[in-house]
């Protein structure tokens, strides 16, 4: 925590600005429980973050990022509460993360090796190339086989 935010709070829109997510998903990830409750103002309700509660939410909109489901970025949460007693929770749950992220970039280079395809007949048959145009055809029928493949 910076000494210029030591003991500052902020409000939700400030909150949002702050942590690159919109003030919408802050309240979904309290009502969810990916985060727990935050603080309200005694005179206005409103909500009120600390900055160990923008540290957080800025941990998990990182997570979000990489894709990991709010199931997951919740277990994340509470294991991160009970620090190295969870350690190897938070490693076998990265890991499929990581795991699960290798799979999707691989299935996406297939997708994108077949656009590629499509992108070189398409300018074989501009070009007039009738021969290449036919073997780039056969090579996307059988990339389409894999494609199919593909979740």
């Amino acid at each position: 925590m910076s000494t210029r935010t030591a003991g500052r709070t902020f409000l939700i829109k400030e909150a949002a600005a702050l942590t690159g997510l919109p003030a919408s998903t802050l309240r979904y990830y309290e009502s969810v429980g990916v985060v727990a409750p935050v603080g309200r103002s005694a005179s206005s309700g409103h909500r009120v973050y600390t900055q160990d509660d923008l540290d957080l939410l800025t941990w998990v909109a990182c997570l979000n990022a990489t894709g990991l489901s709010i199931s997951d970025m919740r277990q994340y949460v509470a294991n991160g509460a009970k620090g190295a007693a969870a350690a190897e929770e938070q490693v076998a749950l990265l890991s499929a993360q990581r795991d699960r992220l290798e799979a999707e970039a691989e299935r996406l280079a297939v997708r994108r090796r077949y656009v590629q395809l499509k992108i070189d007949y398409w300018q074989a048959v501009a070009d007039g190339d009738r021969d290449r145009a036919r073997a780039l055809s056969e090579d996307a029928i059988a990339l389409a086989d894999e494609l199919k493949k593909t979740p």
